[in-house]
């Protein structure tokens, strides 16, 4: 979905012009026959998926009108929230930004035109909307599949995050009561679990928020953002992990006291390699 949203902002300026020529090619949307005209409209512009009414105010005056049925529990609600964040066009159009529907759970586009003392509110769904420009070639078996997947994936990673972090809850409350016993390994062998769960949390949030639900449409760098975040939690827990090698051999054995600088010394190259990493990513943009 991402890269719909880079294409659409590519475009943006010939999309928003067909859409406001066609629509004013149409004529007016409101009509005493409403639902052939409706019907009409729908039939223009196949990626149209909802379409509804308001007064001067943006209080709205009919209900949810969809291609196949009609809401009307949506009436009387109040649209300025929405309004407020449309971009003018002209004296009769303005346009919002891609966003995830709270009415069907698509990416959209919503074009408020004005008629009169009303205002009527047009969603079209982002994907078709390309596709019908011919920007983007859609398959939409395989997007659902793609989408499934992602979903299955990104909860079964927060699955396993939080066994992570119950296990290392756990480990310590039997070490410390049950027990009856302290040591360091009670003690930084959560934290390393803990730490791990939220990497692999972190990294399942961001998944299901950019392929599943839409929530970030942010620009390319935010990808940078994602391996940095995940990659400092693996550091900090392999650092923990050293440290708490260091702790055991100085203890027990000193002669093994290589083995924690070949850990101390990969945790620096990680870092060191993240480091570049970010400034090749910050030089590059």
């Amino acid at each position: 979905m991402k890269e719909f949203i880079q294409i659409y902002r590519e475009y943006k300026s010939d999309i928003e012009s067909f859409i406001i020529t066609t629509l004013k090619n149409n004529g007016d949307i409101i009509d005493e026959d409403e639902i052939n005209h409706y019907k009409k409209n729908f039939n223009n512009f196949p990626s149209m998926e909802l379409l509804y009414i308001t007064d001067e105010h943006c209080k709205q005056i009919s209900p949810n009108i969809y291609r196949h049925k009609t809401e009307e529990q949506a009436k009387d609600k109040d649209r300025g929230y929405l309004a407020s964040k449309l971009t003018t066009k002209n004296s009769s159009f303005s346009i919002s930004e891609p966003y995830i529907s709270t009415a069907t759970g698509n990416t959209c586009i919503t074009v408020m035109k004005k008629e009169g003392e009303h205002h009527v509110f047009i969603d079209f769904v982002l994907s078709e909307l390309l596709g019908r420009l011919g920007l983007v070639e859609l398959h939409p078996t395989f997007d659902n599949f793609t989408k499934i997947s992602y979903r299955i994936i990104g909860f079964s990673l927060m699955f396993f995050a939080f066994l992570s972090v119950g296990y290392a809850i756990i480990s310590y409350v039997s070490h410390l009561f049950l027990d009856g016993s302290f040591s360091l390994d009670s003690l930084f062998k959560p934290i390393v679990a803990i730490t791990l769960g939220l990497a692999i949390f972190d990294l399942a949030k961001t998944i299901l928020e950019r392929e599943v639900f839409y929530k970030n449409y942010g620009k390319e760098s935010e990808d940078a953002m994602v391996l940095t975040k995940f990659s400092i939690a693996i550091i900090i827990a392999l650092s923990i992990e050293a440290l708490m090698v260091v702790f055991k051999i100085a203890l027990k054995d000193y002669t093994q006291m290589i083995h924690a600088f070949y850990l101390i010394l990969g945790v620096g190259i990680v870092t060191v390699a993240l480091a570049l990493y970010n400034y090749l990513s910050q030089k590059k943009l």
